[in-house]
Formats: C-alpha cells, structure tokens, sequence
C-alpha cells in the first residue's frame, strides 16, 4: 500500500503542485486601479479622435447651430406662409360666394328688365289710339303653346280720367275647325268677373278639344246683359 503512494507522487500520474508568490493587497488595488486609469484614458482618447474624425470640433458645433437656427428660420417661415395660404384660401372662398351673389342678382336685374320691358309694352297700349268714352278691349293676344292648349291675354281699360267702377265679366269666344269642320265654342276657363277703375290685365292658359284648330279669338266684355266692348284677334 506505501509503495503505490511512493509510486503515485514520484511517476507522472503524481497530482500537480503551483507555486505562486503571495502579493499583498495594498498591492493589488493599485495595479487595479493603474489598469482602470489606463482604460479610462484610452476611452477618452477614442472618444476625443472620434469627434475629430466625425468633424465635431468647435468650428462644426458652431456651424451646427447656425444650421439649427436655419432650420427654426425656415420653419417660421414656413408656418407664415401657411397662415397666409389659409387667409388666402378664406379670401378666396369669399369672393366666390360674393361673385356667385352678384351673378344671381345680375340674373334677376335680367329678369326684371324683361318685365319692365313686357310691362312697358303693356303701358304703351293704355295709350288710346283715339279718344274714346267707357270701356274698351285692347291687346288681345292668343297663341297655340302645345297640343290641345291656347294662351291668351286680354287688356281691358277705361281711357278716361276719374273713371267710375267698372263691374261686369269677361268672355272669349274661338272659332276655327274641328275634324275639319267649322267649330265655335266659349274658351274653356276664360269667363271671368270685371272690376276695375283704369285698366285690368286678364292672362290665362286654357285647354282645347282634340282635333280643334283656332283661327280668332273673340272677346267680350259685358256689364250685366249688355255688351260694352267687343275684339277679334286672328290666331296664325
């Protein structure tokens, strides 16, 4: 049993033995720290070579804030020029709403130009062509407007000053053809009440029968069973 011990500490299977020499600790911070220097001072040196290399030095930081300053510059611009727009935009709309105010009363100027010309017109045949007493037919009209209808317009007046109350009725008469035949016949819907001192306009738009053809228009104003007036238009 001792010899395989004697034989297991001097042959090559023998258990390793390291000789070291005890530093003392003291010693031992201070190698740790000169290493933690050394490192911190080779940071700081890559840091410092970075920023040169990057450029980063004075002369960029300043040129760095100038283009900060730039860029703020450029942004206020930027944001006067998008108020202006909107200002702009609100103009706009307002002037269009007003160019759309001004087209529609142009339009309705038009509108009232063509009645006060249709109403001078109608003014112009008050004038009597000569001097007459009591009530009188003037500016009859009548028109075909379609299949089966006829517009009329009847002006009856009384061309004297401080003329009394005229009460009585209208009625039109046509006559023409139908189915190719002679044809007479009150204007449907025509037949209405008078009651007027100067003037009354009467307009209407009657239906007629199938077939019918209208060549004159007659027109009569009555007070009670007399006749106080009588026109005749022909319908081309």
């Amino acid at each position: 049993m001792r010899l395989k011990l004697l034989r297991r500490r001097l042959t090559v299977s023998a258990p390793r033995v390291a000789i070291r020499n005890a530093m003392p600790w003291p010693l031992r911070w201070m190698a740790l720290a000169v290493v933690f220097g050394l490192c911190a001072a080779i940071a700081l040196w890559a840091f410092e070579f970075g920023k040169s290399i990057a450029g980063l030095d004075s002369r960029s930081r300043d040129e760095l804030v100038a283009l900060r300053q730039e860029v703020a510059r450029l942004r206020e611009e930027t944001r006067v020029r998008v108020d202006a727009s909107s200002a702009e935009g609100s103009l706009l709309t307002a002037e269009r709403a007003a160019l759309e105010r001004v087209t529609a009363r142009v339009r309705q100027l038009e509108a009232d130009n063509r009645t006060l010309r249709d109403d001078l017109g109608f003014f112009e045949k008050l004038i009597p062509a000569a001097r007459a007493d009591g009530v009188s037919i003037r500016g009859l009209q009548a028109e075909p407007i379609g299949a089966g209808q006829l517009r009329w317009q009847v002006l009856v007046i009384q061309p004297v000053r401080n003329a009394p109350e005229f009460k009585g009725r209208l009625e039109l008469l046509v006559e023409g053809t139908r189915d190719g035949r002679p044809w007479t016949q009150p204007l449907p819907g025509a037949a209405q009440a008078l009651q007027f001192e100067h003037y009354r306009r009467v307009e209407g738009v009657s239906e007629l029968p199938a077939h019918a053809v209208v060549k004159t228009v007659t027109a009569r104003v009555l007070e009670g069973s007399a006749v106080r007036a009588v026109h005749h238009f022909s319908v081309e």
